[in-house]
């Protein structure tokens, strides 16, 4: 069966999560408007001490596609995006683009992103598919990711190579179908999370190949909790993923089992 069409994207938001991302910001912000002009930019700041969120306005006083959602306190990436998706949500926006301030997700990649979104719901910016690279990440790091992102392939039966992975976009139509009332994960286990709603919601999900670029500015905002709150969180949805499996066999062959044999 042929896939349903889809409408053209007209108003699309790209959403940026900082915090003390002040040094970044100006020159991500900047390289988004000249690589996809028609694309609004919305700064999600979580109060950063380092006065992001003042450069954030100045920005935005200065271009009016620039806006700037300000937040009270550091409240994690999920919630931050969260709060982004009810922003395009009640302004009409038909699509939103997640991206980090650091620059590790090249702007330049936005219209392949958006190309792939005339026949998709959802786009994921991969690095673990043909054509997918890491540049300056240790061996190590990209040992974590590759493992992480099989374990999360095979125990949840996604086909999504790049299910951490923070660059991707979703039209605002399956966020509405996605049921987002009750995401409570956050940093890469938000990705997984959203991955995981939209393949069991039936959303058409395809992954584009990017370039990752470590961030050469700031530190790195992951940590030993957001990797032990994704290990938890995706072995618990795995297993109940597979315990919903083997019950849906037994059932079937307790179906297929003759009656007298069971007299």
């Amino acid at each position: 069966m042929p896939e349903p069409s889809r409408s053209a994207l007209r108003t699309v938001a790209v959403l940026i999560p900082t915090y003390n991302e002040r040094d970044n910001l100006p020159g991500v912000i900047a390289r988004v408007r000249s690589a996809a002009p028609s694309l609004d930019v919305v700064v999600i700041d979580d109060n950063s001490p380092d006065g992001t969120g003042q450069v954030a306005d100045e920005l935005a006083a200065a271009d009016a596609q620039v806006m700037v959602i300000h937040r009270p306190g550091k409240a994690g990436l999920g919630a931050a995006y969260i709060d982004g998706f009810r922003w395009a949500l009640e302004r009409g926006y038909d699509a939103v683009i997640e991206m980090d301030a650091d620059g590790s997700h090249q702007p330049e990649h936005l219209p392949t992103i958006l190309a792939a979104a005339e026949e998709a719901d959802v786009v994921i910016g991969s690095r673990w598919v043909p054509g997918g690279a890491i540049e300056n990440w240790p061996w190590h790091r990209k040992a974590l990711s590759v493992g992480g992102n099989i374990y999360t392939r095979v125990l949840l039966g996604m086909p999504v190579h790049d299910a951490t992975a923070g660059f991707r976009l979703y039209r605002t139509e399956a966020l509405r179908s996605m049921g987002l009332g009750d995401v409570a994960s956050q940093g890469y286990c938000f990705q997984v999370d959203l991955t995981w709603r939209a393949v069991r919601a039936g959303l058409r999900v395809v992954e584009v190949p990017i370039t990752f670029v470590e961030r050469e500015i700031g530190n790195s905002k992951m940590s030993r909790a957001i990797m032990t709150e994704s290990l938890r969180r995706i072995t618990g949805w795995g297993v109940g993923h597979r315990a919903a499996q083997a019950k849906g066999l037994v059932e079937s062959a307790r179906r297929r089992e003759p009656t007298w044999h069971r007299l």
